[in-house]
């Protein structure tokens, strides 16, 4: 029997089509906010449900009866070149047009067509509010789809008209974007007129950061589909989708989508198992469904490039506007929200670097048939792996990081691209990489067989002994007791001689076998 509810991956979730959690389920602070008429800004990356979280909330506040409420886009007016008088209407028209979905007529705004005196949205806003004998709850979503004067206007007119609130202006508006209200003076041109203070919105009362699921949360959305379907998530497949995902929505729906529907074919009578996850991780990286590739679109921006970079090789970060930078990518749901920095979760780790290096992997051709890195035995023979890539990189390196975007960070993507042949046979990559560790840990599974590398830039001549004490530390956390430590010399070939950086050596450290592959 097919379900009548599914795992939804595109729009906002509706309860009677779509497995959903309820989105206001830990918002008590949204609801005091608006008993007490404040301004507020709610942000998230993409995808995360802020949209599903409006409707929901305007749906029950006039369900409730006590306010009337309406969700709308500014969207239309987020171009540059659109003057302040075309912005408001569409801002208008747009908010007109929202307001029959979610009301009945008398409580519905005038059409603008019929509107007699100059058309702002603050004037707007204070003959609808008038009008009304309930307080006005506003949410405006895509806040940040506009730029310079257009943004100045709205922001200081909803500035207006709190001073007036709530019975000749909306009690509540909340602003509701990707990013937070900080990075709105970002999009206002340096010659714009202050807006007088040091945020542009300085009356908001909170900033509300949506969070990703929790693990109890996915355990709870999966079993809505089992109660419809009576097909089971069991408790290892959940702790290795919420490994996967770190909780983040979109992930988590189409993980769940991929399983059930691609790869069962929604035969709810088979078993959904570990190695379905896996498939499932691997599908959606290949075919870059729009949640990644808006993703992949911002790897491109020089705050994003920096933090990137700065995980991906571990280094401190020096630069300047830090802050402002990580917490842009923290916004973006790029990294995670605690420390140590590092990218948000296992797909996101997976598929950056492969994004990164797409051009080299694609150039990497195989030798004929024979997989030459695998033994008669079939398991893997990473110590030929490893010299074939000393031999490539110092015949290709100078070329390919120069042309790397990422250049900081080219020579890990180098050993990350040669090493995608490993999955490409059925193998797994783990990538621990985070900033101010000073290195990067792969742990490398195939067939049965575990090997640790730890990659490090070598800057200092002490960057030899960090390593092997840091590898040493990572090989006791697995409980293993051989490693491969790679160093990489970032003078030019011309001060350090391939002659001299090439080396291989095997030692004892800690009672460590570990093997130090120096280029």
């Amino acid at each position: 029997m097919k379900s009548k509810r599914y795992f939804n991956t595109t729009g906002f979730c509706m309860p009677e089509r779509h497995y959903m959690i309820d989105p206001l389920r830990n918002q008590k602070i949204i609801f005091d906010l608006i008993e007490k008429t404040q301004y507020f800004t709610i942000h998230a990356p993409r995808q995360t449900g802020k949209t599903t979280l409006l409707h929901e909330l305007a749906h029950r506040l006039n369900k409730e009866g006590n306010y009337i409420s309406v969700v709308f886009s500014v969207e239309s007016a987020g171009y540059r070149s659109i003057t302040e008088e075309i912005a408001n209407k569409k801002i208008i028209n747009s908010l007109y047009s929202s307001s029959g979905q979610y009301l009945n007529k008398k409580n519905c705004p005038i059409p603008p067509e019929k509107y007699t005196k100059d058309l702002t949205l603050e004037n707007y806003l204070i003959d609808w509010a008038i009008s009304q004998t309930k307080p006005i709850v506003l949410l405006l979503d895509e806040i940040d789809s506009l730029y310079d004067d257009v943004l100045v206007s709205v922001l200081r007119q909803l500035r207006n008209g709190f001073q007036i609130r709530p019975k000749r202006f909306p009690s509540t508006v909340a602003l509701v974007g990707l990013r937070d209200v900080r990075e709105y003076k970002t999009k206002v041109r340096p010659s714009e007129v202050s807006l007088g203070s040091g945020s542009p919105f300085n009356i908001k009362a909170e900033s509300i950061l949506l969070g990703t699921f929790t693990k109890e949360e996915i355990t709870e959305l999966y079993s809505q589909h089992t109660k419809d379907t009576g097909q089971i998530f069991l408790k290892e497949v959940v702790d290795r989708i919420y490994e996967l995902t770190g909780g983040q929505p979109w992930l988590v729906n189409a993980i769940a989508r991929e399983i059930v529907v691609k790869i069962l074919n929604e035969d709810f009578t088979k078993k959904i198992t570990l190695d379905h996850v896996e498939s499932a991780k691997e599908n959606i990286i290949q075919r870059r469904d729009t949640h990644l590739d808006s993703l992949i679109d911002k790897l491109k921006e020089e705050r994003v490039k920096n933090i990137v970079s700065a995980i991906i090789n571990g280094d401190g970060v020096l630069f300047d506007n830090y802050d402002d930078s990580l917490l842009y990518c923290r916004d973006l749901g790029i990294i995670s929200e605690t420390k140590p920095i590092r990218i948000a979760n296992e797909i996101y780790r997976e598929i950056i670097p492969r994004v990164l290096n797409r051009n080299l992997q694609d150039s990497i051709e195989e030798e004929g048939e024979t997989k030459w890195y695998i033994k008669p035995n079939g398991k893997l023979d990473m110590d030929k792996l490893l010299k074939a890539f000393q031999a490539f990189y110092r015949e290709n390196s100078e070329m390919w990081l120069e042309k790397f975007d990422y250049k900081e960070a080219g020579p890990h993507l180098l050993l990350m691209a040669f090493l995608q042949r490993v999955i490409n046979g059925g193998g797994k990559i783990h990538r621990e990489m985070a900033v101010g560790t000073g290195r990067t840990d792969l742990l490398i599974e195939f067939n049965g067989e575990r090997f640790v590398l730890e990659l490090k830039i070598k800057r200092l001549p002490s960057a030899k002994q960090k390593g092997l004490d840091q590898i040493s530390r990572y090989l006791d956390t697995l409980g293993m007791t051989k490693g491969y430590l790679i160093l990489f010399e970032v003078k030019p070939s011309s001060v350090v001689t391939w002659e001299t950086r090439v080396k291989w050596e095997t030692l004892s450290h800690q009672n460590k076998e570990i093997t130090i592959v120096e280029m």
